[in-house]
C-alpha cells in the first residue's frame, strides 16, 4: 500500500513540475507589450542637436539602467525641406503600470535630473522642442512582442516605415485589425521578409480609431522591392477582395524614417 501511495505521489509531482517547466521555457503566451511613441517637433539644427544631446546622453542612458532596452530614435526624412521637422522617440513596456510609472521613475532619478537639467528646465522663452505629441500603443495578439530587424546596411541608408491606419468607424477599426490578426496580413508581411519592429492598435492619441505599425529595409530600392512583391502576392489579393474586409481603412498617414546613429536599433 505504501509503495502504491508513493508511486502516485511521484507521478504526480513530476506531472506538476513537468507543466511548470513547459510554461517557464517560454511554451506559455507572451503578454502583449505596450509602446509610447512620442514626436517631437522642432524647426531648426540648433535644436534637432539639442534634443540629440538629449536623448544620447541622458534619456536612453537612464532607461537602459532601467532595464528598458530597444529604445528607437528616428528622425523624419522630410527634415531637410520641411519647417515642421519631426524626432520620433520609441519605448517599449511590458506593461501599462510599466508605462504609467515611467515619468515617476525618471523624476526620481538623480542621475537623469542632474544630467538633463537644462533641458528638462530650459527658459520658457527658448525651448527644446515647439511641441510633442505622445500615442499610446499595445502590441497585436498575433505580434505581442517588437522584433528588431536584421538588417546589414548602415542605419543612415536604412528606410523605417511608420504606417497610420484609420477606420471610418469603431467596427471597421475591428475588422482592419481581424484583417492583420486572422486574416494573416501579418503572416504575409513575415513570409516577404518586411522585418517588422511592431503591429499596434492605438489605444491614446490624437488620430482614432487608429492601428500603427512599422517595417523596416535595408534602403529605398529594398523598400520599392518588396512592395511590389507585397500588391502581387496572390495571397493579398485574394485577402483585399474578400468582402468582410473591404472599406476597413479611411486614411492612410506614410512617414519614412532613419534611425539615430545612437538608436537601439
Amino acid at each position: 500500500m505504501k509503495k502504491n501511495l508513493f508511486k502516485i505521489f511521484k507521478l504526480i509531482f513530476v506531472v506538476v513540475v513537468t507543466t511548470s517547466l513547459l510554461s517557464w521555457s517560454g511554451n506559455s503566451k507572451p503578454s502583449r507589450e505596450y509602446y509610447q511613441l512620442t514626436v517631437y517637433h522642432f524647426n531648426d539644427k540648433a535644436k534637432e542637436k539639442i534634443l540629440d544631446s538629449f536623448f544620447q546622453n541622458v534619456l536612453l542612458p537612464a532607461l537602459h539602467r532601467m532595464k528598458i532596452t530597444n529604445v528607437g530614435v528616428f528622425k523624419s526624412w522630410a527634415n531637410d525641406t520641411v519647417s515642421d521637422k519631426m524626432i520620433y522617440l520609441f519605448i517599449p513596456f511590458k506593461s501599462l503600470a510599466d508605462l504609467s510609472d515611467l515619468q515617476s521613475a525618471l523624476n526620481k532619478n538623480q542621475a537623469y535630473v542632474e544630467a538633463g537639467e537644462s533641458f528638462l528646465n530650459a527658459a520658457y522663452k527658448d525651448p527644446p522642442y515647439t511641441r510633442k505629441e505622445t500615442i499610446l500603443l499595445h502590441a497585436f495578439p498575433l505580434a505581442p512582442i517588437m522584433q528588431t530587424p536584421e538588417l546589414n546596411a548602415p542605419k543612415k541608408e536604412r528606410v523605417y516605415e511608420l504606417r497610420s491606419y484609420e477606420s471610418p468607424t469603431e467596427e471597421k477599426f475591428k475588422n482592419k485589425v481581424k484583417m492583420f490578426n486572422d486574416g494573416d496580413e501579418i503572416g504575409l508581411f513575415k513570409k516577404l521578409h518586411f522585418n517588422a519592429i511592431f503591429y499596434s492598435e492605438v489605444i491614446a492619441g490624437s488620430k482614432m480609431p487608429n492601428l500603427m505599425y512599422m517595417t523596416s529595409f535595408e534602403n529605398k530600392a529594398d523598400r520599392e522591392e518588396h512592395w511590389k512583391n507585397f500588391v502581387n502576392d496572390p495571397y493579398w489579393k485574394k485577402l483585399s477582395a474578400m468582402p468582410e474586409y473591404l472599406n476597413n481603412v479611411s486614411h492612410i498617414d506614410i512617414s519614412f524614417l532613419v534611425p539615430a546613429d545612437y538608436s537601439d536599433f
